[in-house]
């Protein structure tokens, strides 16, 4: 059948908020004590990556710790690719984060015996114990704060199930001027109609693109979107070729992206071949506490060396209560699956778990299109340079949160922000509906596949061709059914997926090094000086 054009009025806002992670959640509580704020979320509010974060929030917070160790750890995992100010904005404002989050009422985890002390944990490549965290389910926790605050402010409209169609900019609408994002489209899953939303400030928080890869820690929410909407509204994106292959996701048929937070090895975990010999000490002189990037490589080296399915994380070595007290969530799950890790090793592998780069951001989470912002893993800010130092990622959620809201505000209160103008509504009246969605799926898989073979924790040339070639003709056939047929979400999540794909291998294709995260067998070693990678539209 049909459709003609769809007519609603557009939805008005002062902010409109793309994502409702950690990020999201923050950027709209932070502003709705004054400003109307709508946040979009393509399924159910909970269903976001920030829910998924198990180890917890990196913040100075000892008194023997210092600002300066958490910048160089930051910098040292970033292997020289860090932006300083960057980085340092984050650290030093990290601490209060934390206590933003106490303040709302997060029970973060303390010290036995020590009402008040919180319990810092150790993770890879940490100089200090600096992890702020509730159990080991820090991001779950923070969620469900937040959401209890967001659902009881009655300046802030929730639209679950509405899927990211595209920005709506000035440059799109043909109006002469600066590049300004004036809004946006997206599709309420429940009745199929594509909504115009309208707004001086948009925040893109709509995190990584891990389901890029055929095995990933991330939910399935994770698409790309926000990048890909924002690489086709105009914006810059840097370093995507750096994406962090989380050490350590539960190897089980009946465990999908379960991650086995880096803690474990913390806490003293020790990484075994099927043989029970340890092999981290000769890859690394940090061994299990080696940067992610570090690890990864090393397992894949000796799975792939000894042809194994996976690798095995100890820490039987531990008393049970030990376990039973810092990790009681992950215990339980492999419990269920018939794996005491009190008394036996887990079986691990890596997997696609964080996307480093991004759109390019300044330290105001402003993109290259003004009223655009970005933050969190949408976002490159240049704190995490070729990788990203473990839990460093939900507090720069919070901390450009927090800076993005608080420039928005300003301009919303002395009146800068453009005065609201008509945007057009959807138009879907020369389409039809698909006769034929298994193009999808079919295209959907294959992307996720060779992305894996090719794009993965060891690159070539030729594998980055190949896959470049495949990119191109998905592209095509994927631009054709766009324009062609009704737009669902598994339609825009894989258009946004092979956008994403295609800025991953270009990236990748022009580093001639072996830096962080990208590791090129043509190119093996390390170049003298550190340059990110920056695409333009």
């Amino acid at each position: 059948m049909t459709s003609t054009t769809k007519t609603s009025a557009p939805l008005h806002f002062d902010v409109l908020i793309v994502g409702s992670g950690l990020a999201g959640l923050s950027a709209a509580l932070l502003l709705s004590q004054q400003h109307r704020v709508a946040i979009l979320t393509k399924r159910a509010v909970r269903e976001g990556s920030s829910g998924w974060a198990q180890g917890g929030i990196a913040a100075v917070w000892d008194k023997d710790d210092s600002f300066a160790a958490h910048v160089d750890d930051t910098l040292i995992a970033g292997a020289g690719l860090c932006d300083l100010k960057a980085t340092q904005f984050v650290v030093e404002n990290a601490p209060q984060s934390i206590a933003w989050l106490q303040k709302l009422g997060v029970p973060f985890s303390e010290e036995a015996g020590h009402a008040g002390q919180l319990h810092l944990t150790r993770e890879g490549g940490h100089s200090a114990r600096r992890i702020v965290h509730v159990t080991d389910a820090t991001g779950a926790a923070v969620q469900q704060t937040l959401i209890e605050k967001v659902k009881a402010s009655a300046n802030v409209t929730l639209f679950e199930h509405h899927t990211l169609v595209d920005l709506i900019t000035t440059t799109k609408l043909g109006q002469a001027g600066p590049n300004r994002c004036v809004g946006l489209y997206a599709l309420d899953d429940d009745t199929d109609e594509v909504l115009t939303f309208q707004a001086p400030h948009t925040i893109l928080a709509t995190g990584g693109a891990g389901k890029v890869y055929l095995y990933t820690t991330n939910p399935d929410t994770a698409t790309g979107d926000g990048i890909a909407a924002a690489w086709r509204a105009g914006c810059q994106v840097q370093n995507m070729e750096f994406i962090q292959f989380h050490p350590t996701c539960l190897f089980h048929p009946h465990a999908k992206s379960f991650l086995i937070t880096e803690a474990v090895r913390g806490e003293g975990g020790r990484l075994l071949l099927p043989t029970g010999e340890r092999f981290m000490p000769k890859h690394d002189p940090r061994a299990e506490l080696a940067p992610r990037d570090v690890v990864a490589r090393a397992i894949d080296f000796e799975m792939k060396k000894g042809g194994f399915d996976c690798v095995y994380l100890d820490i039987s070595h531990q008393p049970l209560s030990f376990i039973q007290e810092h990790f009681p969530n992950i215990y339980a799950r492999c419990l269920e699956l018939g794996i005491d890790m009190s008394k036996q090793p887990i079986p691990v592998v890596p997997a696609a778990h964080y996307t480093c780069g991004g759109v390019v951001t300044d330290l105001d989470a402003r993109t290259d299109v003004q009223g655009l912002y970005a933050v969190g893993e949408t976002a490159c800010t240049g704190l995490h340079g070729a990788n990203r130092l473990a839990s460093n990622s939900l507090v720069e959620c919070m901390v450009f949160a927090r800076a993005a809201t608080a420039l928005i505000a300003s301009e919303l209160a002395n009146g800068s922000s453009e005065a609201p103008r008509l945007l057009p509504a959807w138009d879907d009246s020369r389409v039809t509906d698909a006769d034929e969605s298994v193009v999808i799926s079919h295209n959907w898989d294959e992307l996720r596949r060779f992305m894996w073979d090719y794009v993965g924790i060891v690159r070539t040339n030729k594998r980055l061709e190949r896959a470049a070639h495949r990119i191109a003709l998905l592209q095509g056939e994927i631009a054709e059914f766009y324009a062609h047929f009704h737009v669902t979400r598994d339609l825009l999540e894989l258009r946004n997926l092979v956008q994403v794909a295609d800025l991953i291998v270009k990236s990748a294709q022009a580093r001639h090094e072996s830096r962080g995260l990208h590791f090129s067998r043509d190119y093996p070693g390390m170049l003298d000086v550190a340059v990110p990678t920056t695409l333009a539209p």
